[in-house]
């Protein structure tokens, strides 16, 4: 019988699942884009029907449906297993007795975030209360149903007791964020208290709304708990802490609703709240993201090879609307939002909402037209903050010079077209009576000042997105070695085996899906450490790329030139590349 991999591939195409997510152009037998892992003006990401399978011309990224989806959306194997098998429409197969005992913590902890969020909606159909407030607000029963919006208990261990009949133990009910271990201070000195939470783990969430949060491929990773009632102590809000299945800057609330919208519009909305973000949806804009619970990175790719989750955006969409509330915190949201997103190369405008509402109460209290309106008004970053400047200084014109510098020319800076910066200098002499000439000496100034800093980003991203790739190639040999039990493939790879050994589980079920039906493993191998030694070449080059720009002394740069053409001359010549490799 086919395994469950082989029945994905043999219901979706290559070119089905690449042009769901990027737009694709004929070229012959080929099929032609411009890369999702690296910037690019010219199309060198090419997919081949025929071999199921992509490579770029430009970054070197290559691989099948499931390389694709795990890179495109930041998963997990399992996760691109399951996020594929759903739109396949294929039952993925239970695990067999053997992986069903070898569960790996990362599974156990997919669990029970799945029986605590069961729990949360069981609660909330019988808290009359909790949910009167939910439809107060404006939501309706269904997204109450969609967003498995539940509520946790006043009471120290009610989740926890709960899970531990579900066999879970303390360390993994720990280990998931949903229980800590007291301190003297939430302990407290009074017997009362000591007797109500005793020595043992207590619920991490207590008399909250639960808002589940999921990974792209819909798993439940973490929470983010409202309080019902406020006691004038607690935080208003409550989110999981960093956990082995959650990364606080790899997702963004709402994303996997969110992402086949984002899509189909070419744009996304980030809010930050979950009500905005359900209300947003309930009013048609599906495309809508939250930050409420997670954290914004400032780059694409993370130093762990993760990819953040205004990264995963990006891949989606480059055009983002920023909808935050209109107080101080939102604007200083909206700023550093909007920097990011700048600095990704995305178009960022920004909705203007009245003083003192947030998008649920505009949606909720005027309605879905009020909201489709903000929308569509919204404004370019830049003329956003040169609205706002012009209005704050009012007639103090050395205020509006000063912040102008300090506070939009550094947006402009971010831009990529020379046009569009050249607009935007005209567009502030414009509204501002500042000389053109003025302006241009003051950008060439900040320009200039984030120059240096703007090619090591670029730099760092290039060098983590080939990291990214070597890791995905490592992982797949070390998880052949681990299945095979080869010892002449353990000691060729010791050096992932003992990197990947915490892994092991997980890398078994992954090659024993993709190769169990393999007709020779051997040439898999081969061909998988072929591309390895290539993305370690590609290393090699990028390093002394980045020694080349720097240097100064003579001598030293015809010695890396030479370095370089010897490094060029292995990665396209498999004699010279393999020299040094008997096996």
């Amino acid at each position: 019988m086919n395994s469950s991999v082989q029945q994905i591939k043999e219901r979706l195409s290559i070119e089905d699942v690449v042009s769901a997510y990027i737009k694709l152009e004929r070229a012959g037998a080929n099929l032609k884009a411009r890369c999702p892992f690296h910037n690019e003006k010219t199309p060198s990401f090419f997919i081949s029907p025929d071999r199921g399978s992509y490579y770029c011309f430009g970054c070197a990224a290559s691989g099948d449906i499931f390389s694709f989806v795990e890179e495109f959306e930041g998963l997990d194997f399992k996760g691109a297993l399951k996020l594929l098998a759903d739109k396949a429409g294929v039952q993925l197969t239970a695990f067999t007795q053997e992986m069903k005992e070898a569960e790996s913590e990362k599974e156990k902890l997919f669990r029970i975030m799945e029986e605590a969020t069961k729990y949360f909606e069981k609660n909330l159909e019988g808290s009359t209360e909790v949910l009167n407030y939910l439809k107060s607000r404006g939501l309706n029963e269904k997204s109450i149903k969609d967003f498995r919006i539940g509520f946790a208990i006043l009471d120290w261990r009610k989740l926890y007791d709960h899970l531990k009949s579900k066999g879970f133990s303390d360390t993994e009910i720990e280990k998931a964020g949903l229980a800590k271990k007291p301190t003297p201070s939430a302990v407290g000195t009074s017997p009362l208290s000591r007797g109500r939470m005793g020595g043992g783990l207590y619920d991490r969430f207590r008399g909250r709304i639960m808002f589940p949060i999921s990974d792209s491929s819909g798993r439940i990773i973490a929470f983010s708990g409202r309080i019902f009632i406020d006691d004038g102590k607690s935080a208003k809000y409550l989110n999981s802490p960093e956990t082995p299945i959650f990364s606080k800057n790899a997702v963004l609330y709402g994303l996997d609703k969110a992402k086949e919208s984002i899509r189909k519009n070419n744009f996304s909305i980030l809010v930050e709240g979950q009500m905005d973000l359900v209300l947003s949806h309930q009013a048609g804009y599906r495309n809508t993201i939250a930050t409420s619970g997670t954290a914004l990175s400032t780059s694409e790719v993370s130093k762990e090879n993760v990819v953040s989750n205004l990264g995963l955006i990006r891949r989606l969409s480059e055009n983002v609307v920023l909808a935050f509330d209109a107080d101080k915190a939102g604007f200083s949201a909206t700023l550093r939002a909007s920097r990011i997103a700048l600095s990704l190369s995305m178009d960022v405008k920004v909705a203007s909402m009245p003083e003192g509402v947030d998008p649920a109460d505009l949606i909720s209290k005027q309605g879905p037209d009020a909201w489709k309106e903000a929308i569509k008004n919204s404004k370019h970053i830049i003329e956003f903050l040169l609205v706002k400047i012009l209005k704050d200084a009012g007639e103090d014109a050395r205020k509006v010079g000063r912040d102008v510098k300090d506070k939009v020319l550094p947006f402009i800076a971010a831009l990529e077209s020379s046009i569009e910066k050249i607009h935007f200098i005209k567009k502030i002499s414009d509204l501002s009576g500042i000389p053109e000439l003025a302006l241009k000496d003051d950008f060439e100034k900040v320009e200039q000042e984030l120059k240096s800093e703007k090619e090591e980003i670029e730099e760092a991203q290039g060098s983590l997105a080939k990291m990214n790739r070597k890791d995905y190639i490592e992982r797949r040999l070390a998880g052949i070695a681990f299945w095979k039990q080869d010892s002449e493939l353990e000691n060729k790879f010791q050096q992932f085996l003992e990197k990947y050994r915490d892994k092991k589980n997980d890398l078994i079920f992954e090659a024993e899906l993709f190769y169990q039906n393999s007709e020779d493993i051997y040439l898999e191998i081969d061909h998988l450490f072929a591309n390895w030694e290539t993305e370690k070449i590609n290393e090699k080059l990028s390093q002394k790329m980045q020694e080349l720009r720097r240097v100064k002394d003579k001598a030293e740069e015809i010695k890396l030139l030479a370095e370089i053409q010897e490094l060029n001359k292995k990665k396209h010549d498999p004699s010279i590349k393999n020299q040094g490799h008997s096996e």
